[in-house]
Order: structure tokens, then sequence, then C-alpha cells
């Protein structure tokens, strides 16, 4: 999946490792984004938009991002919320 950004929003691709047990994309557990590998220490948030699951993590780098699932496109979005 290609790693670019979204057209003047902030927002990127990623590729996103999650748990999934009754359900896809349950619990973000890692992700890749631009180049670095990130691994999730802490789902913050978590909610639900028209498009699907959505979370707000805290990485073991201390950076937080929030992450969303499209699944219609089976792609996810990331953004920096620092």
């Amino acid at each position: 999946m290609a790693e670019e950004p979204g057209p003047g929003t902030g927002v990127a691709e990623a590729r996103v490792e999650c748990y999934s047990g009754y359900t896809y994309a349950q619990e973000p557990r890692a992700f890749t984004w631009q180049g670095h590998h990130y691994a999730v220490a802490e789902i913050e948030a978590r909610w639900r938009t028209p498009q699907g699951p959505a979370f707000r993590v805290c990485t073991d780098t201390a950076r937080r991002f929030d992450l969303h699932y499209c699944e219609r496109k089976d792609r996810w979005t990331v953004e920096t919320k620092e």
C-alpha cells in the first residue's frame, strides 16, 4: 500500500498491524508511516466514523496519532496529533 499524503489534509496512508478478534481492525498494535515503524503503547480513544473504526494512539516514542480505517476502501490513514 502506498504511503502518500492526502490532498492538502495532513493525512497520509499507512500500513497498520492490528488485532482482529471477532471483527477486523479491532485494535491497532503497530503501524508504518513515512518509512518509520511505530509500536502502539496505548489506545487513548476509540470511536466509529461512517467510514469505519478510528483510534487515537500513543506510541512507544510518546507520539500521538489518529488512525482511521476505511472499510469500503480497505485502507488505513494516519494523522499526527502533535
